[in-house]
């Protein structure tokens, strides 16, 4: 692919993205979050149709279960949520891989769906919790943790744009006393290629954490029913479904981000008039991604 093409598919990415960035802001994907819900509930009355078609023997009943959470995973994803737009607004600033963004998310939906087993075993075994008291601990006390580790994510990340910014500053300032073969031995900030190599594990891990502290409804709803049937293992498994459908979307959403924030690049050039501008962008995305993570969770909070 040439250059030119390049940049141009990379542009098409910039305009998808902030299309639907306006679309959410402004209503525009409550259809679609209103069907997403509707799909969760149609797929847990056909989750206990198949629980019970398990319980009788019937074949097939376990393989039908499993689609249906996976189905539910997809459902989940898509409807209203905080997993994919902490991946997106993360991915978009960040300037992460997207091998590396696709990995993040589908392990926060794995270690969501495993946050959602030790929930219901440690609830039951230990506490001798029902069903009203693990939802709520999970959609109050575990859901404000949540948010809390990802309001972190923001601030670290706007930190780190900040920072960025900063250094960027300092180099421009520095390059008005020296020209580019001045020699001096020293780096003038950090280019979009280091950055992007000094990603630490904190940060995924972070992220990962934030999403996964809060199980999902559906998935407590299943483990229950087959620990009082008898057949936890199979709950285990439509759990581990559920968060396979899940990272499908997310892992779509994580190729959105990625492709958008090419095309903010792809607006700048390398050099000229607007090349300087180009230049101060990753610390500014970074910083904007971090602050809007950051706010959303405190209006979650409040």
């Amino acid at each position: 692919m040439s250059a030119a093409l390049s940049r141009v598919v990379a542009l098409v990415g910039l305009v998808v993205g902030l299309l639907l960035v306006a679309l959410w802001l402004g209503g525009g994907l409550a259809g679609i979050e209103y069907w997403a819900t509707q799909q969760q509930r149609n797929a847990q009355n056909l989750m206990a149709g198949a629980l019970r078609a398990l319980r009788a023997g019937e074949p097939g009943a376990v393989a039908s279960l499993l689609g249906l959470c996976f189905a539910y995973g997809v459902a989940h994803a898509v409807g209203p949520g905080h997993g994919k737009v902490i991946i997106g607004t993360y991915g978009f600033g960040a300037q992460v891989p997207f091998a590396r963004l696709a990995g993040l998310s589908v392990a926060a939906s794995v270690a969501q769906a495993g946050t959602a087993v030790a929930l219901v075993w440690g609830g039951i075994t230990i506490l001798d919790l029902g069903r009203e008291a693990l939802t709520e601990l999970s959609e109050v006390a575990m859901a404000q943790i949540s948010t809390v580790m990802i309001a972190l994510v923001g601030l670290w990340l706007a930190l780190r744009g900040a920072r960025m910014l900063r250094s960027e500053a300092a180099r421009h300032h520095h390059d008005h006393h020296h020209h580019d073969g001045c020699g001096c031995g020293h780096a003038h900030g950090p280019t979009p290629q280091q950055v992007a190599q000094t990603r630490s594990l904190r940060d995924g891990l972070l992220v990962v954490a934030g999403i996964a502290a809060r199980p999902c409804t559906g998935a407590l709803f299943l483990l229950i029913l087959t620990w009082r049937m008898g057949i936890f293992g199979i709950g285990m498994l439509g759990t581990l479904a559920m968060g396979l459908g899940t990272a499908l979307v997310t892992v779509g959403v994580a190729g959105l981000a990625v492709w958008a924030r090419q095309g903010s690049v792809a607006l700048f050039p390398a050099t000229g008039p607007w090349a300087q501008l180009g230049r101060w962008l990753p610390g500014a995305m970074q910083l904007g991604a971090g602050l809007l993570i950051a706010a959303i969770s405190v209006a979650v909070l409040l």
